[in-house]
C-alpha cells in the first residue's frame, strides 16, 4: 500500500530511548491514518483508566497520507491522548507549516510515553531522536521558547529540507487542564489539554526535522485531482469570503441569526456586535489575509493594532471562536482588547475558547456572591488579571485552571455551567442551532463544533434549525465524512470541495485504496466505534452524551430553548442510526 511510511516511533523520555517499529497494512485498510491510527495506537498502548497526568498516559502524533503531497488544504497534524480536562478521549490538529516537518521526519506516528526528571527539548530526526536539556527553557513563554529552539537546535548543517517547532507555555506547565501545543506562533492543537500532557512529560518543545517523503499509488492522477480542486476554488464564494474576512465574518451571522452567545450564555444577541465584527477589525486594524502551506483559503488575519492601549501589536488573528469567547460571552466590545486576549492566551499556552468561558462564567460567579473577585462583564483590566491568575493557578485562578466542571462544582454552579464531557462549547447557541446541540452532545471529545460543522448545513437551509426529525442521519453523514478529513488529514474548510467522490478520487490516487462512499463510511464507523471503546473503558456513559444544564434554560432576550423532550428525540434518533444503547 502506498502513501503511508508503515513505521511507527516510540520514544521512552524517561530512559531516553527510542525504537522504530512497523505499522501493519491491516491497520491502514481499516483505520486509514491520523484520527483513526491514533485512536488504535492510544487503545492499543495506553492502559486502561490510566489518570491522564501519569507518565503512562501516552502523548501520540500523527500525520497523513496528504503530508508531503500537494493536496490542498493538507498541511496539518493530529494529536492525540487521555484529556486532563475530560478524563475522555483527546484530539487536537493544527496547521500553518510545521506540519510538513513533521510529516518529513518519516514516520506515521510518534508515541512518547513516561517522564522526563528534567526539562527536554525532543529533536526527531528520521531514524534518531535527540534529548537536549531545556532546564533554561522551563517558564518561557510559547514565541519566545519556539523561537529559542529554531535558534539552538535548528537545522544548522541545512541537511534537512523541512523543520519546524512545537512547544508548550508555563499554563500547562503550571498543570492548566487546557493547556495547548503552539507551532508557528499562531497556530494551536489548542482544546483538550494535550500541552499539558506534553508538559507533565517535562517536553518543554519538540524539533522535527527531515527530507523523508510518501510514495504515492498514482502521481499522475494526484496531479490532475490538485488541479482540479484549484480550478473548483476559482472565484468560489466561500473563498471569496474567507479571503475578505476569515473567519470573522461569523460575528455578524451569529448575531443576525440571535445565536451569538453572550453574557455567559445567558443571550443570543451581543447589542455592540459591530464592535467585535469582520467590519471593525478589517477598518481599525491593518489586516493581511494569510494562510497555511498548500491553502487557497488565506482564512488567516495577519494583524497590527493601529489605536489603544495595545497600539503596535501584531498578531495572526483573532479567529471567530476567540471573539465569540471574549467578546461575547465576558462582553468585551472593542476588537483590540479581543485580540490582546488572543495574543495573551497564546503566549501562556491556554485554549482561548475554554479560556473566554472560565472567564464569564468566573464573572457570573462573583456577579451571584459564589467568590470574591472584583470583575464585571467587559471589564479588560480585571479579565486580564483573572487570566494570569489562572496561568498561575492564583485564586479563583487555581479552581478554574480544572476546568468548568470542577469549578461550577467547588462555586454550587452546576445549574447554569455550560459544557459537555467539560468541554465548552464553541460559538455557536444550540437553542437555535438545534442540531448543534446535538453535535456538541455525541462529539467524542466533549462540546466540539469541528466534528461535524452542523452548523453549516442548518444556515444553509439543508436541516432547518428548528426541524428535528432527520437532523441525525444527516448530522452522522457530516461527522462520517469529516472523520475521513481527519483520517488524511484536511482542513474544514474544505468541506465544500471534498464531497464523498472526491475523497474516494484522492484516497486512491494516495494509497491505491479503492473507496467509495459506503467503503468510506464503513471506515468512519470503525473509527467511532474505537474512539467509543476507549471513552467507555475511562467510564464514558449514554449521560456524557447529554449537554449540560445550563444549555436546557431559556436565553433571557429571545426566549429561544432546546428542551430535553426536543434533545432526547435527536440523541434516540443518532443511536439507533450509530447501533449504539441508551
Amino acid at each position: 500500500m502506498k502513501g503511508f511510511y508503515g513505521k511507527l516511533l516510540l520514544i521512552d523520555i524517561t530512559k531516553q530511548l527510542f525504537e522504530e517499529k512497523t505499522i501493519e497494512e491491516e491497520v491502514f485498510e481499516q483505520f486509514l491514518g491520523v484520527k483513526g491510527l491514533g485512536a488504535y495506537l492510544l487503545n492499543k498502548y495506553n492502559p486502561p483508566k490510566v489518570p491522564p497526568l501519569d507518565p503512562a498516559n501516552n502523548l501520540i502524533f500523527c500525520t497523513g497520507p496528504t503530508g508531503g503531497s500537494k493536496v490542498w488544504g493538507a498541511s496539518r497534524y493530529g494529536v492525540f491522548t487521555k484529556s486532563p480536562l475530560t478524563g475522555f478521549f483527546s484530539e487536537s490538529y493544527s496547521g500553518g507549516k510545521v506540519p510538513e516537518a513533521i510529516d518529513a521526519a518519516g514516520y506515521d506516528a510518534v508515541i512518547i510515553h513516561g517522564q522526563s526528571k528534567t526539562p527536554v527539548v525532543l529533536s526527531i530526526e528520521p531514524g534518531h531522536v535527540v534529548f537536549n536539556n531545556a532546564e533554561a527553557l522551563w517558564g518561557k513563554d510559547t514565541f519566545e521558547t519556539e523561537a529559542r529552539i529554531k535558534a539552538e537546535y535548528g537545522n544548522k548543517d541545512k541537511s534537512f529540507n523541512k523543520s519546524g517547532v512545537l512547544a508548550i507555555g508555563p499554563a500547562a506547565e503550571n498543570g492548566v487542564c487546557f493547556g495547548i501545543i503552539q507551532n508557528d506562533n499562531w497556530h494551536c492543537a489548542g482544546r483538550t489539554g494535550a500541552g499539558t500532557i506534553m508538559a507533565s512529560k517535562k517536553i518543554k518543545g519538540i524539533l522535527f526535522q527531515g527530507s523523508q517523503k510518501r510514495e504515492y499509488h498514482d502521481e499522475k492522477a494526484l496531479k490532475s485531482f490538485v488541479k482540479h480542486i484549484a480550478d473548483m476554488g476559482k472565484d468560489h464564494p466561500a473563498v471569496n469570503a474567507y479571503k475578505s474576512m476569515g473567519t470573522s465574518q461569523m460575528v455578524k451571522v451569529l448575531n443576525s441569526k440571535k445565536a451569538f452567545p453572550t453574557q455567559y450564555w445567558s443571550k443570543g444577541y451581543f447589542e455592540k456586535w459591530e464592535n467585535i465584527s469582520a467590519e471593525a477589525l478589517h477598518t481599525q486594524c491593518d489586516v493581511t489575509p494569510t494562510g497555511c502551506s498548500k491553502c487557497f483559503m488565506s482564512c488567516g488575519r495577519q494583524t497590527t493594532i493601529l489605536k489603544g492601549r495595545h497600539k503596535g501589536m501584531t498578531l495572526e488573528g483573532p479567529e471567530y471562536e476567540t471573539i465569540y469567547a471574549f467578546g461575547g460571552l465576558c462582553m468585551v466590545d472593542t476588537i483590540e482588547e479581543i485580540a490582546f486576549f488572543h495574543v495573551l492566551c497564546d503566549r501562556l499556552g491556554m485554549d482561548t475558547i475554554t479560556a473566554g468561558n472560565l472567564c464569564a462564567f468566573a464573572i457570573e460567579a462573583s456577579k451571584r456572591g459564589k467568590i470574591n473577585l472584583d470583575i464585571d462583564y467587559g471589564d479588560v483590566e480585571a479579565i486580564e488579571k483573572l487570566i494570569h491568575m489562572i496561568a498561575e493557578r492564583q485564586g479563583p485562578g487555581d479552581v478554574l485552571a480544572h476546568g468548568i466542571k470542577h469549578a461550577a462544582k467547588e462555586w454550587g454552579l452546576e445549574d447554569i455551567a455550560v459544557h459537555v464531557k467539560g468541554l465548552e462549547p464553541a460559538g455557536y447557541d444550540p437553542r437555535v442551532f438545534k442540531g448543534m446541540g446535538l453535535a456538541y452532545g455525541v462529539s467524542d471529545r466533549g462540546a466540539c463544533h469541528l466534528r461535524t460543522t452542523f452548523y453549516k448545513p442548518e444556515l444553509a437551509g439543508m436541516s432547518p434549525m428548528d426541524i428535528l426529525k432527520g437532523k441525525a442521519e444527516l448530522l452522522i453523514d457530516f461527522e462520517d465524512r469529516l472523520t475521513i478529513f481527519d483520517t488524511m488529514v484536511l482542513c474544514r474548510f474544505f468541506r465544500d470541495f471534498y464531497t464523498w467522490e472526491e475523497l474516494a478520487v484522492m484516497i486512491h490516487s494516495l494509497t491505491g485504496l479503492k473507496s467509495d462512499k459506503a467503503s468510506l463510511r464503513e471506515k468512519a464507523g470503525n473509527i467511532a466505534k474505537e474512539i467509543r471503546k476507549f471513552n467507555i473503558q475511562e467510564g464514558l456513559t449514554s449521560d456524557d452524551d447529554r449537554l449540560s444544564k445550563g444549555l436546557f434554560t431559556k436565553l433571557s432576550d429571545t426566549g429561544a430553548k432546546l428542551s430535553h423532550e426536543e434533545y432526547e428525540f435527536m440523541l434516540a434518533e443518532y443511536y439507533e442510526i450509530r447501533g449504539w444503547v441508551l
